[in-house]
């Protein structure tokens, strides 16, 4: 178990993690959700002791990480944004030597080399320089160095920045199955990354915690309704007159009326699906449907509406987008 409590961090007139509390419950995957600057970053160098909280407190195991923090690093695993690898060493020579600094010796050193490589399949790569490694191979053995000592808890901080499509399937593969023995903790400005490696996600705009959950709870807290879009053979007043004698309907968009159709967007009270209903009370008004589409928030509009801001793929989108508009 993991608890942040209060923690705050300021540089200067900056306040990089503004009281920020939550708590990570071993065996699981959470992400660290947030724009760029949110404070992401600074969280983790926090948790891992790499750096000091102007207040607040992190316990991991019920240790203080203030206050024992030797104790506390034996049981994390860290990889930085950027990996800390020596390009002129091979894998298996700056495996040997993080080894070495965390502790461990004699046979169990070896073990658990040959042990973190083959998890993260860089078996073929130990005897090449880093440097002449492709960036998915760097990251892979910069997960490696973090596996060494079996810590309980593994925390990422962006681990797939700057990976192709595929390396980035490999890597979220690897995390998968990191996560079934250890606690991970990733962040990511990536909601795809989230979304398809995360049981819990913390979402963090300015350095504060402004939403927590699993996916779906997230989407529920956001929320509260779904809606149904909706096409019927009928003309407006014929459709709102059918759907005002329903329960459940909280809202009623008119989106358009055209030839005889009329689209419509529904809300449903408390997140509930109302498609069987509204089939129901079109089919006895003898109205047919053309078209039913359920729509829940997505983890795009969730994140929007808690930080304000875009994903960071949907700002790259636009610019590309924009760019080849200029070209044209």
């Amino acid at each position: 178990m993991i608890e942040v409590n209060n923690l705050t961090k300021v540089y200067g007139n900056h306040t990089a993690v503004d009281d920020l509390s939550f708590t990570v419950e071993d065996g699981r995957i959470y992400g660290l959700l947030g724009p760029n600057g949110a404070g992401k970053t600074t969280t983790m160098n926090i948790m891992t002791g790499c750096l000091g909280a102007t207040s607040g407190v992190v316990r991991i195991d019920g240790l203080d990480i203030f206050d024992e923090p030797e104790k506390i690093k034996r049981k994390v695993g860290y990889l930085p944004e950027l990996p800390p690898l020596y390009p002129d060493m091979t894998p298996m020579e700056f495996l040997e030597f993080v080894a070495k600094a965390r502790g461990v010796t004699g046979k169990e050193r070896t073990e658990q080399i040959e042990k973190v490589m083959e998890i993260t399949g860089i078996e073929e790569m130990q005897d090449r320089l880093i440097k002449n490694l492709s960036k998915g191979y760097r990251q892979r053995v910069g997960i490696a160095q973090a596996l060494l000592g079996n810590p309980e808890v593994v925390i990422l901080d962006e681990p797939t920045v700057g990976l192709d499509p595929k390396q980035i399937i490999e890597i979220r593969d690897l995390i998968k199955n990191l996560g079934k023995d250890h606690t991970v903790i990733l962040s990511s400005h990536i909601l795809g990354e989230v979304q398809a490696v995360c049981d819990h996600i913390l979402i963090i705009s300015h350095g504060r915690l402004v939403a927590s959950g699993t996916p779906n709870d997230l989407e529920k807290q956001f929320t509260g309704s779904s809606t149904v879009d909706l096409s019927v053979k009928a003309d407006q007043a014929r459709a709102t007159e059918i759907l005002a004698g329903m329960d459940g309907v909280s809202d009623v968009e008119v989106k358009s009326e055209a030839d005889g159709v009329t689209e419509l967007r529904v809300s449903a009270q408390d997140g509930g699906d109302v498609r069987e209903a509204l089939f129901t009370a079109f089919s006895k008004a003898n109205v047919p449907i053309l078209n039913m589409t359920l729509s829940k928030a997505s983890l795009e509009d969730i994140f929007l509406e808690f930080t304000g801001e875009e994903p960071a793929q949907n700002k790259r989108g636009k610019e590309a987008r924009h760019g080849r508009n200029l070209r044209a």
